[in-house]
C-alpha cells in the first residue's frame, strides 16, 4: 500500500558545477525532478516557493522554501536514504555545514501516510513541523484541511497561533 508523502525543501545556498552557479531557486528545480522519480507516477504535487527569514541560525541569507506530496511505495527509512542521497548529490555536505545553517539542499519528511515514526534518525511527523510556517503556509496551499496524525489537530489551527516568521510568497512552482 502506498503512503502519502510530505516532504519540505529548503535552499539557500548556490552549487558551483565547473564554474557555473546553480541558485537555489534552481536546485528546488532539480530535487524536485529527482523527487517525481521515487514518487509514484502522477502523484506527484508542488507548492509555490516561498522566501523565508532563517530561523534558528538567523545569521545565514533567506531560504526558499516548498513542499512536495506524492505517494510513495517504499518505507519510511528507505525515503530518508532517498532524499538524503538527493541532498548530496546536489551539493549537501553535512560534514562541513554549520548546524541549522547555510545548505544547498534540505528536505524534510513532514508526514508520512498516518505513520508515526520516533527514532534517532527519523521522527514523523516531523518534530518541528507544528512551529515552522515555511512548512504550514506551502503545506496548507496543497492540503488545506491537511490534520496531525497524532492528535487531530487541524495544522491551519497551528499556522494560526504562530507569530510572523517572515515566510514570504516568492513564485509559483513549475517543474522546468
Amino acid at each position: 500500500m502506498n503512503n502519502l508523502v510530505v516532504l519540505g525543501l529548503g535552499s539557500n545556498s548556490s552549487l558551483f558545477v565547473n564554474g557555473e552557479e546553480i541558485p537555489p531557486v534552481e536546485i528546488l528545480n532539480l530535487a524536485c525532478k529527482e523527487l517525481e522519480k521515487i514518487l509514484v507516477p502522477k502523484t506527484t504535487k508542488f507548492s509555490s516557493i516561498y522566501k523565508t527569514k532563517a530561523m534558528y541560525y538567523e545569521n545565514q541569507q533567506d531560504f526558499y522554501n516548498m513542499v512536495v506530496c506524492g505517494e510513495y511505495e517504499k518505507s519510511a527509512f528507505e525515503l530518508l536514504s532517498q532524499i538524503n542521497q538527493i541532498e548530496a548529490d546536489l551539493g549537501r555536505n553535512r560534514e562541513k555545514e554549520i548546524f541549522k545553517g547555510p545548505r544547498t539542499l534540505d528536505i524534510d519528511i513532514e508526514l508520512f501516510g498516518n505513520q508515526i515514526v520516533k527514532t534517532e534518525n527519523l521522527e514523523i511527523p516531523h518534530k518541528n513541523l507544528q512551529e515552522r510556517q515555511f512548512v504550514l503556509i506551502p503545506l496548507l496551499e496543497i492540503f488545506p484541511k491537511c490534520a496531525e496524525p497524532i492528535n487531530g489537530v487541524f495544522y491551519s489551527t497551528y499556522l494560526q497561533n504562530l507569530p510572523d516568521q517572515g515566510v514570504k510568497f516568492f513564485s509559483k512552482f513549475h517543474l522546468s
